[in-house]
């Protein structure tokens, strides 16, 4: 007997588009498409350990390799950034035609194989060469899980699904500076570590080797993900003709993507100069060592960062669901309106305590913020979402890690020309970009919400064209 096919329901909704080839599947199992989230989320949280593992080692990794902190700051920054962001564009194309698993799962390997080399690096050669293959591996993972997670939930559920995902960044960041803390305490009493077979190792570099093992355990869990069915594409054209039409389509939504990603940078500016400067700040500023600020804001970067981002998804999915199309760029603007005054003053504060008691709301608050990449899937049809989010993570990752801790040095190397003054830099420049991106974000309402109607207008004619043909 030949087994029933599944009913077509929503032949309007552009999540919801056939092909020639049939009908379009149902959506996959509630249940399996949050194990997929599960999976994704481990990835990305190793994937920022390895990235942030090597900024709270400057000391041993200096002592070891003899280098300047000029060097050392290009293996945190250029090395990994600007091979991450480069890397990303031509993987993201290749995410957006083959298969998204696959990719991820050679990403893994690639990036937990050269931490492991980082921890092996004899000079800054080789170290330097180490960093950029960790670049090049990650620059893999987001631009495809943002696809394949758009083909895994509908649309007034996505938001919660990459919110979940994106718990990775401060529960990772957090991680890696909980675990920092510990091995600068384990440095300071214990310089080398002896091994079975191996003898004494020195414990900066076993921490990399500790951060990287997992890594490759988990490319092998990433086989057990399926590579879903892709929804919402509007095109079936060659290579050539889909790169173009990809041009165009940033060119028709030049206004709402250049919102969106100014809006994400200035953001990101702040984040990132935050994670690079708020425990040398805390040290510095008050009687608190440098471990115990790690430790104090790792935690509060791991609990309050993954609590801001599951309300930033709840609270987008609920406005969406009200018919609100611009419902997460009004939920980013809301994530500064509440988390940038707690961010703006905390440097001010006159103790530790109150420091922290006014970091941990505002990392709850503002981090909501991260269901901004929720806003690219929704208006870009399937055909290139990966791409787009390519483009996303390479302009904000090069404003946003490129110079969010380099102009809060910058002001207080020039302006205040006081180490003491990191404070009032990190006050200066919080100030300054979070209000910013609020207005930009502001202005960028009607253009998103104009975006959203034009791709969804788009994929439904293309539903029906081939649902007919």
């Amino acid at each position: 007997m030949k087994p029933q096919e599944p009913p077509v329901t929503g032949k309007d909704d552009p999540d919801m588009t056939a092909t020639g080839a049939g009908p379009t599947p149902p959506w996959p199992s509630p249940v399996y498409s949050w194990y997929v989230v599960g999976v994704l989320l481990l990835a990305y949280t190793l994937s920022f350990i390895d990235r942030m593992i090597l900024s709270l080692l400057v000391t041993p990794v200096r002592a070891a390799l003899d280098i300047t902190d000029t060097q050392f700051s290009l293996l945190i920054g250029l090395a990994f950034a600007l091979f991450y962001t480069l890397a990303g564009l031509p993987l993201a194309w290749i995410a957006d035609r083959y298969s998204r698993r696959n990719l991820i799962v050679g990403g893994i390997g690639l990036w937990s194989f050269m931490t492991l080399l980082c921890g092996t690096a004899t000079n800054y050669a080789g170290l330097f060469l180490a960093r950029v293959g960790v670049g090049v591996g990650e620059a893999t993972l987001s631009p495809a899980a943002y696809s394949l997670l758009s083909d895994y939930f509908p649309r007034e559920k996505l938001s919660r699904a990459i919110a979940v995902y994106s718990i990775g960044v401060p529960l990772g960041s957090g991680i890696a500076l909980i675990l920092g803390a510990l091995v600068i305490k384990a440095i300071l009493d214990y310089p080398a570590i002896h091994l079975p077979f191996l003898g004494e190792v020195e414990a900066w570099r076993l921490t990399f080797a500790v951060v990287a093992l997992p890594g490759l355990l988990l490319s092998i869990l990433m086989l057990t993900i399926r590579e879903p069915f892709r929804r919402g594409r509007v095109s079936r054209t060659d290579t050539k003709s889909g790169s173009q039409s990809f041009r165009a389509h940033v060119i028709t939504h030049k206004i709402a993507l250049g919102c969106l990603f100014a809006g994400m940078s200035l953001i990101g500016m702040v984040m990132y100069g935050s994670i690079a400067w708020i425990p040398a700040f805390l040290s510095r500023s008050y009687p608190i060592s440098i471990t115990d600020a790690g430790l104090w804001f790792g935690a509060i970067m791991a609990v309050c960062g993954a609590g801001g981002l599951v309300l930033g998804g709840f609270v987008a999915d609920r406005m969406f669901a009200k018919g609100h199309t611009d419902a997460h760029i009004r939920t980013m603007r809301l994530s500064l309106l509440l988390g940038g005054p707690f961010l703006i003053l905390t440097p001010l504060m006159p103790s530790a305590p109150l420091a922290l008691a006014l970091l941990a709301p505002g990392f709850l608050l503002i981090t909501m913020h991260g269901i901004g990449s929720v806003a690219l899937q929704l208006m870009t049809p399937n055909d290139y979402r990966a791409r787009i989010t390519a483009l996303y993570f390479f302009v904000v990752n090069l404003i946003g890690l490129g110079l969010g801790p380099t102009a809060i040095a910058l002001v207080t190397d020039f302006v205040f020309q006081d180490d003491g003054a990191l404070r009032y830099s990190i006050f200066l420049v919080s100030g300054i970009a979070l209000p910013a991106a609020a207005l930009i974000l502001t202005f960028g309402l009607a253009p998103f919400r104009r975006s959203m109607a034009h791709v969804a207008t788009l994929t439904t004619t293309e539903a029906r064209a081939e649902a007919s043909a």
